[in-house]
């Protein structure tokens, strides 16, 4: 995404964007320059106003010249992004001054860096690194190896690249008519969270309806001439994230449904029961069901789980994810349908509105409170401590910092704070952790809550922590010609979602209730009642077992180990010693993400486009 400037020609079709299309500006300035399916481009043109959407987002050209024709500025623009359905891009000229912005979990991202003193925005970090020639930052390396890969924002939103800028999905670019000057703009704030059950179900229901019913096949948006038809897949698990996506795609008469799920190894996953009701009850849809010796164990071909981008999150599930995908495009499907974000976005990923609540409505956080404790366990006085502790996000981070190498913290402990104590990778280095430490320290300096009540910001940060492992798994999709598609990560289902009070759409006595309530007349009853989730243990342990021999090969010469950051032996003796939980292998998994990515990132050195070659007039 370029600003209207000359001399930008020749970045345009440089090696690093071959083979991309162009959309100009009038001027005949390259102006959007990439790859995207035709059916995910919308443009439009009102005066000198000129906006372009850019992915899952079922709005017409001429609508969307009918929005952007009373826009004066680029402020004035709030109001119809808002107006907006499904989850894209949004890329807008007005009066020469642009506008970039992605959504608002960050699964639609935006970087940005300097080139030759001109602003460049991207949705791929990897991107700008290769045109900039930008270094590794050897600092957040060492803290993804140390700390984990799932690391909340704003540390887990920052490129792997020093001058590579990452956006907050909160906030848009402003670029000025020169493209030297930016400005971050925060443009959304989250809904007040006051929204009774009832009425936000309704909500959700409607939302997630259209969320669906923008992933359907249709014509091609830019052209009514050229229908661009596409079968459609979704997961179905048996759980009630993706079981309800199916039963909302059959409601909608999408043709040729497929169904998908993975068989699963542990005997104790009653998610077999639950689906084979579903499967009953969706009559009018095609359903594939893989048995576990059908599809690549877990850790299978670990040196082959690399992402260009930054280290692959979900590294023990890669080959099945795009064995997966190789399957579902075999049988015609190019869109697919997963529940990925309905667990952030319905299941508490802590208790932490708890605090809020015994504050507000403290009878209503008595009885909660009573519920989740004996729930999780949790010892009277460490929960009592937690709910009159009052330290603030800067605090937390500088504690994880300082108890980085801690014993871990107690199982069985309420999380009530901002987060669950972090603790360090066994065989991370002294060195490793030092600039862990003062990343931690660094990160303490510009943290500030997302939201006002606790338990509102613990879902936003949850949600935004694990966008970028899902951008991952869309672009393993994409290599098969597959669109993974997540109608839980729209911005008007966030919204909705987040609109609702914290302690009703969170119950220690009740499953996702206001996922169950949204969905209720639509899922079979058993299903919206269901109050187990699947468990996956015996797979994760068979395919560690099975890939051992070739985990322990990667890591005989580490990248890692080479740049002093992990210490091989111990990560040996780690992995052979007998694994007591699953700490080890969470811990493996990211580090075998690290390993992957950087040796990607040195394989090939990106190369600088030289500044006058950048800066000749087109």
């Amino acid at each position: 995404m370029l600003p209207d400037i000359p001399g930008l020609g020749p970045l345009a079709s440089s090696g690093a964007l071959m083979e991309a299309e162009v959309v100009a500006y009038p001027s005949g300035r390259p102006w959007l320059v990439g790859r995207w399916a035709r059916e995910e481009l919308t443009v439009a043109c009102a005066g000198s106003n000129l906006v372009a959407v850019i992915g899952s987002c079922p709005v017409t050209a001429t609508r969307l010249g009918e929005l952007i024709a009373a826009v004066r500025r680029v402020q004035d623009l709030d109001a119809v992004v808002r107006t907006l359905p499904g989850s894209a891009h949004m890329v807008a000229s007005v009066d020469g001054v642009l506008r970039v912005q992605g959504s608002v979990t960050g699964l639609r991202r935006v970087f940005h860096a300097r080139v030759s003193a001109v602003t460049v925005a991207s949705d791929r970090a990897d991107l700008l690194a290769t045109l900039t020639g930008a270094g590794i930052d050897e600092q957040i390396l060492a803290t993804r190896v140390t700390c984990g890969g799932h690391l909340p924002p704003p540390l887990g939103e920052q490129s792997m690249w020093h001058g590579v800028l990452a956006l907050p999905p909160d906030h848009y670019l402003r670029v000025e008519r020169h493209g030297a000057t930016t400005t971050p703009v925060r443009w959304w704030l989250p809904p007040v969270a006051d929204e009774p059950l009832a009425a936000g179900a309704v909500a959700v229901r409607e939302a997630l309806q259209a969320a669906v019913a923008a992933r359907r096949p249709c014509s091609d948006r830019t052209s009514a001439e050229s229908p661009a038809m596409a079968r459609v897949s979704a997961d179905l698990s048996g759980g009630m994230d993706s079981t309800s996506l199916c039963f909302l795609a059959a409601s909608l008469d999408t043709p040729d449904l497929l169904t998908f799920r993975w068989g699963e190894s542990e005997a104790g996953n009653d998610d077999a029961v639950y689906a084979a009701q579903a499967i009953a009850a969706l009559k009018g849809a095609e359903h594939l069901v893989l048995h576990p010796d059908d599809h690549p164990s877990v850790f299978d071909a670990p040196e082959q789980t690399g992402d260009p981008e930054a280290p692959y999150l979900f590294a023990r599930t890669h080959s099945r994810t795009r064995h997966s995908a190789q399957m579902l495009a075999s049988r015609g499907a190019r869109t697919h349908l997963a529940g990925h974000g309905a667990d952030e976005l319905f299941h508490a990923p802590s208790t932490s509105h708890l605090y809020d609540l015994a504050r507000r409505h403290p009878r209503v956080a008595f009885t909660h409170l009573r519920g989740y404790r004996a729930l999780g366990r949790w010892p009277l006085g460490a929960t009592l401590t937690a709910l009159v502790d009052s330290r603030d996000m800067p605090t937390w981070w500088r504690e994880q910092a300082a108890h980085l190498t801690d014993p871990p913290p107690a199982r069985r402990s309420p999380s009530i704070g901002w987060g669950r104590p972090w603790r360090a990778a066994p065989w991370a280095t002294p060195a490793a952790l030092d600039a862990a430490r003062e990343k931690l320290r660094a990160t303490a300096a510009q943290a500030l809550p997302l939201a006002d009540q606790r338990g509102q910001h613990a879902t936003l940060s949850t949600l935004r922590t694990m966008t970028p492992a899902y951008r991952q798994l869309a672009r393993l999709f994409s290599t098969s010609g597959m669109r993974l598609e997540l109608p839980y990560y729209d911005d008007r289902v966030v919204e909705a979602a987040l609109a609702v009070r914290l302690h009703e759409r969170n119950s220690p006595w009740r499953y996702k209730p206001l996922l169950a309530e949204a969905m209720h007349a639509i899922l079979p009853p058993s299903i919206a009642q269901r109050g187990t989730k699947g468990e996956y243990g015996e797979d994760v342990r068979q395919g560690l077992r099975r890939n051992l021999p070739a985990l322990l090969e990667v890591f005989t010469d580490s990248a890692l180990a080479a740049r002093g950051l992990i210490d091989p032996d111990v990560l040996r003796a780690r992995l052979l010693a007998p694994q007591v939980d699953n700490s080890t292998v969470i811990a493996l998994e990211n580090l075998l993400g690290c390993e992957m990515w950087l040796r990607i990132a040195t394989a090939a050195t990106p190369t600088p486009q030289p500044p006058t070659a950048l800066m000749e007039h087109r």
